[in-house]
């Protein structure tokens, strides 16, 4: 079930500020706060979704097919695509989920090591 009240959801609606890298009508990319690399960027979609299985379910093609495209696109206003990145969402409770509105980790910036 979806949280009204989450963080992400207060960042859409503009309660809480956020360092913004992009924006359309149907994403908001912006720095994480808690940056697990040189560059950490979060990327949301403007659309109720708890996980990444919710929003494949019931998003619009339209606002799917933008979401990744946006991602390509920050990858590219960001210059990381030749050095490298890491594109992670976590799922559920045991997929380390802190935040329950569907999200995308872009990180890069340094080595990112394996993981565990």
């Amino acid at each position: 079930m979806y949280d009204k009240n989450n963080i992400f959801a207060k960042i859409l609606r503009k309660e809480i500020p956020c360092d913004k890298v992009y924006e359309d009508e149907f994403s908001l990319f912006f720095y994480d706060i808690s940056p697990q690399a040189k560059i950490h960027i979060l990327g949301i979609p403007k659309f109720t979704c708890s996980t990444f299985s919710d929003f494949i379910k019931n998003a619009e093609n339209k606002n799917i097919i933008s979401f990744f495209k946006s991602v390509q696109f920050v990858i590219n206003k960001l210059n990381i695509e030749k050095d490298g990145y890491r594109i992670i969402t976590n799922s559920g409770e045991d997929g380390g989920q802190e935040v329950p509105h569907f999200h995308v980790h872009i990180l890069a910036g340094e080595k990112i090591g394996r993981l565990r």
